[in-house]
């Protein structure tokens, strides 16, 4: 398995920037665009997906990135709901709604599982792994006996 190094790497981020072109491309070609409220609500939910991922995997702690999942998992289901609304107002057509509320799905359904992957990974993340220390001449004639802290 290949080594995650940066969030570009990872799918579930790469399917939500296909996500957000999808909408941004909806506000421009249906009159989706001209709903400003509506438009607002579905940029800012479709960019926080994208958004919490990097976020949680810059984070460098496996509960934490968990977390930042967890809200982008809850926004995939908000764009979904907010997709509705535009496809009932008629701003956009079924076809439309159909393509970008499998994306979304498929989405959710790539996060969910990447938590409960994380889940049950014994990594806790880097900031967690202790930093090599180096030993100084004073520390090794005075040194400190160990503390048992529970």
């Amino acid at each position: 398995m290949a080594r995650i190094e940066k969030f570009e790497d990872l799918k579930v981020w790469q399917l939500s920037g296909e996500i957000c072109r999808d909408i941004w491309h909806l506000f421009e070609t249906t009159p989706l665009g001209k709903d400003f409220e509506l438009r607002n609500k579905m940029n800012r939910s479709s960019g926080s997906i994208m958004d919490n991922i990097s976020e949680g995997f810059e984070r460098n702690g496996t509960r934490e990135f968990i977390q930042f999942l967890s809200i982008s998992k809850g926004s995939c289901g908000e764009l979904r709901s907010q997709l509705y609304r535009a496809l009932d107002r008629k701003h956009i057509n079924q076809e439309q709604f159909d393509m970008i509320v499998v994306k979304t799905d498929s989405e959710s359904k790539l996060i969910g599982s990447f938590m409960s992957y994380l889940n049950s990974a014994n990594y806790k993340g880097s900031k967690f792994t202790k930093p090599a220390t180096t030993s100084n001449h004073a520390d090794a004639q005075n040194p400190k006996p160990a503390t048992h802290n529970p």
